[in-house]
């Protein structure tokens, strides 16, 4: 038995809050969790349509139903099934969606925010390392920057970036330890960054997240 590719056109999905225009100072691209869906995540952001932003939702292109076979749907970036596959899909895709967006506004007149939850901060970070995309703003929120990226190559796309990590205090998926050990981690490796904690578990907080707009 021989494992085969071929590339394939599809679609893909994505939500927006707000509208480009003169205005318009900020895009904000925010990847959602594993299991969510893009306008259900986007909703945690209304706050930001105050006409000098575009608030941009990409949907995983790997869709589920949460309970046997009917019921709610969620998403997913990638799983450990044809991995490297997966990622190179969504890292094309993520660029594809790049392009669209500033197509229709100068990339010079804003500030880019690439914002990650759960499972979306590995994709996010793999989208950094693996393409040429580089934001003005990071925000890596609810999960860990993937053992496999080079943490060389992620500082030097990085290194004029703001760059902040949020953890709730309760976070299942970003335990004490393990943010410890990416702390270290990061260090050692003279990444700028700031670490925001906040009472709760695996959600987004909406007064973290209002300071973050």
């Amino acid at each position: 038995m021989k494992e085969h590719h071929i590339e394939i056109p599809r679609s893909a999905r994505y939500f927006t809050l707000g509208e480009v225009g003169p205005a318009t100072r900020q895009v904000w691209i925010v990847c959602h969790g594993y299991g969510q869906l893009a306008a259900q995540f986007l909703r945690y952001f209304r706050f930001l349509d105050d006409g000098t932003r575009m608030v941009v939702a990409p949907e995983g292109i790997s869709r589920f139903y949460h309970m046997k076979t009917s019921g709610s749907v969620g998403a997913s970036w990638m799983t450990k099934e044809d991995r490297a596959a997966e990622i190179s899909d969504y890292v094309r895709y993520l660029r594809a969606l790049h392009d669209h967006i500033f197509g229709q506004i100068s990339r010079e007149s804003v500030e880019l925010h690439l914002f990650g939850f759960s499972q979306g901060t590995a994709t996010v970070c793999r989208w950094i390392e693996r393409d040429t995309v580089v934001p003005e703003r990071l925000t890596l929120w609810g999960g860990l920057i993937p053992p496999d990226i080079d943490l060389s190559v992620f500082k030097e796309k990085t290194a004029r970036t703001d760059f902040t990590i949020v953890v709730g205090d309760e976070d299942e998926y970003a335990e004490p330890e393990l943010v410890s050990a990416q702390e270290m981690r990061l260090r050692e490796s003279e990444i700028v960054h700031s670490l925001i904690r906040f009472a709760g578990g695996h959600r987004l907080d909406r007064k973290v997240l209002t300071a973050l707009g």
